[in-house]
């Protein structure tokens, strides 16, 4: 045994027997090679039989052995001689190591048990690894020839695909040869039935009592149907082509004109059979039946028949109550005319009772006829053609444009109103319908052909209503004003003036009235005009129409405020008195001359008024046309821009007017202030004074009567039309404020008022002021810087004259220019 497997021995015995105090390793080595049993048995007992050992020696000397050699042959070691001796001399019993080679033998049988056991499974182990190794070999050819077979095998599934497919298209062929045969025996078969029938239609010409039973039989009358079309096309284009050949032949034989005559009678007599049966029941409601019959009837051109004779015998087109319903619901009772707000809520309803209907008829349809969708456009379009024509032809009268109607009866607003309505609400209709079905019809196309009429010549009848409108309007103004003149009598009558009333003013409510009509026409515009050019020149028309209506307005009510200002001009020229008056004359014209400045400052007054209300209406309709009028032009090139011209077009003859009109208040106040001046300002005003008392600062009297007043309108004033941006204008306010600086400033400031001003009144700067001093018969010639020079007084000058000053007063408006003044000095 070896001395490393000690403790694997050792583990091994001691899991097989109980603990024994001499340790005995048995290894499988100790059997392997030159086993000798001896050697084993006496490896085993050397330690327990020293002498065992001892003869053992003694034999291997015997035999020559050297003596020393501790060493078995199967290489265990031998137990020593002193380990021999020492047993020895303890023995006390005569064989004492029984029970100890009793123990080892014990355990050396448990160990050889285990042993051999060992043995067998190793000997198992290895014959099945052997087997193991000759099963795979096996398995590896036996796969290798295998994957021969697959490959073989995959070949023959290759030829075989390849036969099949072949076979396949070969069997298919055939299958395509013996289908077409069989279609063309059916088909031989089916001509062979038709020629039959066909000569038997051709026979004689109105004898239909011949026939087969197939067109008698009512239960087979689906088929007599089909075959009775099939053969009255053949006829027909037989005929057809038989008369393309015989073209001028004389000698033409007979074709099958008797046949084609024999098959539509008698097709028409099937086809009013079956209507009868579907009139029948239809009017019991039998859904199937009427299916049935329809299937039949669509062998005549695709039932077309049977789909138009079930949409005129609808009640809602054949019964006369019906219409009259309808005419009552939209335009009320008789004698009544009706408003647009009463039509829309009449053709609501109207237009809902319709959908309804077709909704119901839309449920029949669909469970009868093989094509419901073409039953349902032909539906659809009569009740657009029929019943909704009806009611629009009794609503829509279109007038004419020479003799309008009255405006007491609505006029063409009234007509555009009503249009307006029934095509919003006939919009409406068309998109119910659509939603309830129509087929492939084209609604909205068959919508806009009902008004197409009307459409055409919407623009011009739109055109022709604003300018009705404005008429109107301006004939009621005229009323107006006419009634206030004759309740409220003239200007200055209590004075003994003529001037008339006061003009009519311009108003921005009516410009604003304007405005609200074309708002309404622009979204009639709207409503009627689907493509934007369309649209951009319908509302440039009808904005035209509101310059042109603003313009006139404005621009004849500035006229009319100048003609007040031309009417107190003439009355202010009246008034002037000659060379020589009475002084009851005199106070009688100054009287006079009051009252016409009275009207020269209302009709100031007036004018500027209209100036202001003109500039705010001119305002409005540019706010209009940014916020409704330019969104519209612009798509279309050009057309905001020619629009933009017109609007400065119209409203230049308005503002020609107003600027004619400030000239003429300038001119009426610069001769309000000759008038104060000539006729409130004293000669002693400006009288030195002889007597050294100190000259008198309080203002005169002619500035006591407004020259305060004066100064402060005419800034107010020149402000105001400083915002038309007319610079000569500006520049005559700007000279009439410097001029009221003479009621102002005190006398011996007059010399230096006009200084630097050398534009004002350049031929008055050349004259002089003529100035009387009363007494002693002296002249006193004043210009316009203050310098006085003394001369004699005219010849002709009475003493009356001298009291009133109008002999001077005359000399002064000759020499001119509104600004020569002239008093007696008391």
């Amino acid at each position: 045994m070896k001395e490393s497997r000690d403790g694997i021995g050792h583990d091994r015995i001691s899991k097989s027997s109980s603990v024994s105090s001499i340790p005995l390793i048995l290894d499988i080595d100790d059997f392997k090679g030159d086993f000798s049993f001896d050697a084993l048995f006496g490896n085993l007992v050397n330690e327990l039989l020293p002498s065992f050992q001892e003869e053992e020696a003694d034999s291997a000397d015997g035999h020559g052995n050297v003596s020393g050699n501790d060493t078995l042959p199967n290489g265990h070691k031998r137990a020593s001689s002193d380990a021999i001796k020492f047993t020895q001399g303890l023995a006390a019993p005569l064989f004492p190591e029984v029970d100890a080679l009793s123990s080892l033998f014990k355990d050396s049988c448990r160990e050889l048990i285990d042993l051999r056991k060992q043995a067998s499974i190793d000997d198992r182990l290895f014959n099945l690894k052997k087997e193991l190794s000759v099963q795979d070999s096996k398995h590896r050819k036996t796969l290798a020839e295998l994957e021969k077979g697959v490959d073989g095998l995959f070949d023959s599934f290759a030829r075989l695909d390849s036969r099949i497919s072949s076979v396949g298209q070969t069997a298919a062929k055939i299958g395509d040869h013996l289908q077409s045969a069989d279609a063309q025996r059916v088909t031989a078969s089916q001509t062979i039935d038709l020629i039959k029938y066909l000569m038997e239609f051709n026979s004689s010409p109105g004898d239909l009592m011949e026939l087969s039973p197939l067109f008698s039989d009512d239960s087979r009358v689906a088929e007599a149907a089909s075959i009775a079309e099939k053969l009255r096309s053949f006829a027909e284009e037989d005929i057809g082509r038989q008369g393309i050949q015989d073209m001028g032949n004389a000698n033409a034989s007979r074709g099958l004109e008797v046949a084609v005559a024999n098959l539509q009678d008698y097709c028409n007599e099937l086809e009013n059979r079956l209507l009868s049966r579907f009139d029948a029941a239809s009017q019991r409601r039998e859904l199937s039946t009427m299916s049935e019959c329809a299937k039949i009837l669509s062998q005549f051109n695709r039932g077309t028949s049977a789909m138009q004779h079930y949409v005129a015998t609808r009640p809602m087109f054949i019964d006369v109550e019906v219409m009259n319903a309808d005419v009552r619901l939209v335009l009320g009772d008789q004698g009544s005319q009706a408003s647009p707000s009463n039509v829309a809520r009449g053709l609501a309803s109207l237009y809902k009772e319709i959908t309804d209907t077709v909704r119901k008829e839309a449920a029949t349809i669909t469970a009868v006829f093989p094509s419901p969708n073409y039953v349902m456009s032909i539906l659809v379009q009569r009740v657009l053609e029929q019943r909704v024509t009806a009611i629009l032809d009794k609503l829509l009268v279109k007038p004419s444009l020479v003799n309008l109607p009255p405006m007491e009866e609505g006029g063409l607003l009234l007509y555009l109103r009503m249009l307006a309505v029934a095509y919003e609400k006939t919009q409406e209709l068309a998109r119910d319908l659509r939603t309830v079905g129509c087929g492939d019809l084209d609604i909205e196309g068959v919508t806009e052909c009902l008004f197409t009429s009307h459409k055409e010549e919407y623009p011009e009848h739109e055109q022709a209503s604003l300018r009705q409108l404005y008429q109107a309007k301006m004939e009621e103004l005229r009323s107006e004003s006419q009634q206030l003149s004759e309740s409220s009598g003239t200007i200055g009558r209590s004075k003994g003036a003529s001037v008339a009333s006061s003009p009519q003013q311009i108003s921005v409510t009516v410009v604003t009235e304007f405005v609200r009509w074309n708002e309404e026409a622009l979204s009639r515009c709207t409503l009627f005009s689907s493509q934007p050019a369309a649209l951009a020149a319908n509302v440039r028309a009808v904005f035209t129409c509101l310059l042109d209506q603003v313009s006139q307005y404005i621009t004849e009510g500035l006229e009319r405020a100048r003609d007040s200002l031309t009417e107190a001009a003439a009355l202010r020229e009246r008034f002037v008195l000659g060379t020589s008056v009475s002084r009851r004359v005199a106070a009688a014209a100054a009287s006079a001359a009051e009252a016409a400045a009275a009207a020269g400052e209302s009709s100031f007054r007036s004018f500027m008024v209209a100036v202001q209300r003109c500039g705010s209406s001119v305002a409005i309709v540019q706010q209009y046309f940014a916020n409704s009028i330019s969104r519209l032009l612009l798509p279309v090139d050009g057309a905001h821009a020619a629009s933009c011209e017109e609007m400065a077009t119209a409203m230049s003859s308005a503002e020609a007017a107003a600027y004619k009109g400030l000239q003429q208040c300038i001119e009426t106040v610069m001769a309000e202030v000759e008038r104060l001046l000539s006729a409130e300002q004293k000669p002693s005003d400006y009288k030195s004074p002889d007597d050294g008392i100190a000259p008198d600062h309080r203002p005169t009297n002619a500035c006591t009567s407004g020259g305060l007043r004066l100064k402060r309108d005419i800034t107010e004033y020149g402000e105001f039309v400083r915002s038309f941006n007319a610079p000569s204008v500006d520049e005559k306010f700007e000279l009439l404020g410097i001029m009221a600086n003479v009621f102002i400033v005190a006398p011996e400031s007059l010399s230096t008022l006009f200084e630097g001003t050398p534009s004002i009144r350049k031929d008055a700067q050349r004259s002089y002021l003529k100035k009387l001093i009363a007494g002693e018969g002296r002249y006193l010639m004043v210009d316009s810087f203050g310098c006085t020079t003394e001369s004699s007084p005219p010849e002709n000058q009475d003493s009356e004259d001298k009291e009133t000053g109008s002999h001077l007063n005359h000399e002064a408006r000759d020499a001119g220019n509104g600004m020569t003044f002239a008093w007696w000095a008391p």
